[in-house]
């Protein structure tokens, strides 16, 4: 049967689109206040929340960007600016906060619909749309005030934009400007402005004689260009020190370690760290296969296409050669294998391409590594379920497991991709497995939600009723608790951002930090700075305490601590 024959009427199509992205909205929208997941987390640091939107809350309540030596504006000019957007509209808040997340993830989640529908099907869109309104771990990043959301949505944008050039080379233009913003949001998005890049050049190698994708080829440099050197000569040049420290010196520099032995711990570990990939276990082993696929067939695949697998490559690669220590590192795969993933059930493609069974065992062991660590990456999603948080067990069960899969591909080439290359989802079939894992992902909402908490807002409020509006605090944890209340934190970074006067600042009466699971908790890795503080005024005592929520006890407590140890005039 014809796939095209079953394919979702426009109107069913339409239908189909607004009841998911309603229903994206709600799991982004209820519950605006609550804590993130932590009892089963999903990487999310609350108390960094109000790090990232310290210079916009700085704008909305004193007027200048500016108060201190915190300036996360220089590694996210566009968050920003949007999150001083919605304070201006609404008032600051940790709901307003929020808002800007929420929106661009409802976006994103209906222009990869749009995107996905135009390469495969509106069924496959239908699809996309479901998966991607409903993954849990996206979900809870769409709902908190950090820039890995907004980042991943403009690059969905993008996405977009390069699908639609395909027929109007105009849409080059919101290609190109989508993958700038993504960059201007968080500098990891480097791979991605590269992705777009580089599948610009493929499609004027390939396009051959068709003048519509090579002209939409040409007007992308031209916007990259164009887009790059506005935002250079609007905010790079002139704040060139600031943006060299925060997102080289800071961002790359200074964590990761570049040696042998680091690439391979990167590499073993990749899959097994986080549970991203295990949550989403079914997107990741159709996505990836789909991806590889794709390479089978990469002449002749559309500029989208080739754009997902760019996507997932090159951002792996990226997290390799840098950090796989951050969960947060790993939400940008979820929109691209999700894509791949309803490519294959939206009924109008194989997980293996018939071209793949055409291909030498010879020219295919030229992707031989890629087949291998996919394998090992699919392999790893699974086996994480039988030795939760266990690496040692997993990165070996796991390699021996992905040695065999790719053995036995190649020892069976092409009889085995030859019989894969014909097994198709029915559109009914790719329909309900779509709709199975997006319950599964909402049942995942629900337990979130019954058991939800509001301890960090709580004492972001009680705070306010404590301390007089304009008080400096000393802390990151002060910038965590300044949300709901006109506190203005000195935050205090390793080796940036009020570091290096942090045990002289005697106007600074106060400190927030964490007292359990242990004191100066939130910034132990590798320089428990807030400890600095702590010792340059031993008299320090504790005034009152708050409960948060960071990590799986439940029991965890900030605390005020008066620097001089003498009675505040509250006591």
């Amino acid at each position: 049967m014809n796939a095209h024959a079953e394919d979702l009427s426009p109107r069913a199509f339409r239908t189909w689109l607004l009841v998911i992205v309603v229903l994206a909205a709600l799991l982004r929208g209820l519950f605006p206040a609550a804590d993130p997941p932590w009892e089963t987390t999903v990487g999310i640091v609350w108390h960094d929340e109000g790090a990232w939107t310290h210079n916009a809350r700085n704008k909305a309540l004193w007027g200048v960007w500016t108060l201190d030596a915190w300036n996360p504006m220089y590694i996210a000019p566009v968050f920003s600016g949007l999150e001083y957007l919605a304070f201006k509209a609404f008032g600051v808040g940790l709901r307003q906060a929020r808002l800007v997340p929420e929106v661009l993830g409802i976006l994103s989640v209906l222009v990869m619909a749009l995107g996905v529908a135009r390469l495969g099907g509106r069924r496959a869109g239908a699809i996309a749309a479901a998966l991607l309104a409903t993954n849990y771990v996206y979900v809870m990043w769409n709902r908190t005030a950090m820039m890995e959301g907004p980042m991943v949505a403009f690059m969905c944008i993008a996405w977009y934009g390069a699908v639609r050039a395909e027929s109007n080379a105009r849409w080059a233009w919101l290609a190109a400007a989508g993958a700038l913003l993504a960059f201007f949001t968080k500098a990891a998005a480097a791979f991605f402005v590269a992705a777009v890049g580089l599948e610009t050049l493929l499609t004027l190698w390939v396009a051959g004689r068709d003048p519509q994708r090579a002209r939409a080829a040409w007007i992308t440099i031209v916007a990259l260009a164009v887009c790059g050197a506005g935002a250079l000569a609007a905010f790079v040049v002139p704040n060139w020190e600031e943006f060299w420290f925060y997102n080289v010196q800071i961002s790359v520099l200074r964590k990761p370690a570049y040696t042998l032995n680091a690439f391979a711990d990167r590499v073993t570990q990749f899959p097994v760290l986080h549970d991203v990939f295990t949550r989403m276990a079914f997107a990741t082993a159709i996505g990836s296969a789909a991806a590889l696929g794709v390479l089978a067939r990469w002449r002749r695949v559309s500029s989208g296409e080739r754009l997902l697998v760019l996507w997932v490559g090159l951002g792996a690669l990226e997290l390799i050669v840098h950090d796989v220590g951050n969960e947060r590192r790993f939400i940008f795969f979820i929109p691209a294998l999700t894509a791949l993933t309803a490519l294959v059930l939206g009924g109008q493609r194989t997980i293996v391409p018939e071209e793949a069974a055409s291909i030498s065992r010879r020219h295919a062991l030229l992707t031989l590594p890629l087949v291998a660590f996919a394998a090992y990456v699919v392999m790893a999603t699974f086996m994480r379920l039988a030795f939760l948080y266990e690496i040692r067990p997993v990165v070996r069960l796991s390699a021996a497991l992905a040695v065999a899969t790719t053995i036995a591909v190649y020892a069976s080439w092409p009889r085995l991709t030859r019989a894969l290359s014909t097994a198709r989802f029915s559109p009914r079939a790719g329909m309900a497995v779509a709709l199975l894992v997006a319950a599964g992902s909402v049942v995942q909402y629900a337990q979130w939600a019954a058991g939800r908490t509001y301890a960090n807002y709580a004492a972001s409020v009680e705070l306010g009723r404590q301390l007089p509006e304009g008080t400096l605090v000393h802390g990151k944890l002060a910038n965590g608790l300044a949300l709901e209340n006109r506190i203005r934190p000195i935050f205090v970074g390793r080796g940036f951002g009020n570091y290096d006067d942090r045990k002289t600042r005697d106007d600074v009466r106060y400190i927030l930090t964490y007292i359990a699971p242990s004191l100066g908790y939130e910034s132990q890795a590798g320089n428990p700075v807030i400890r600095d503080v702590l010792d340059a005024y031993p008299d320090w005592r504790i005034i009152m305490t708050f409960d948060v929520r960071e990590t799986a006890t439940g029991r965890d407590r900030a605390a005020l601590i008066d620097k001089f140890g003498k009675p505040s005039a509250k006591d």
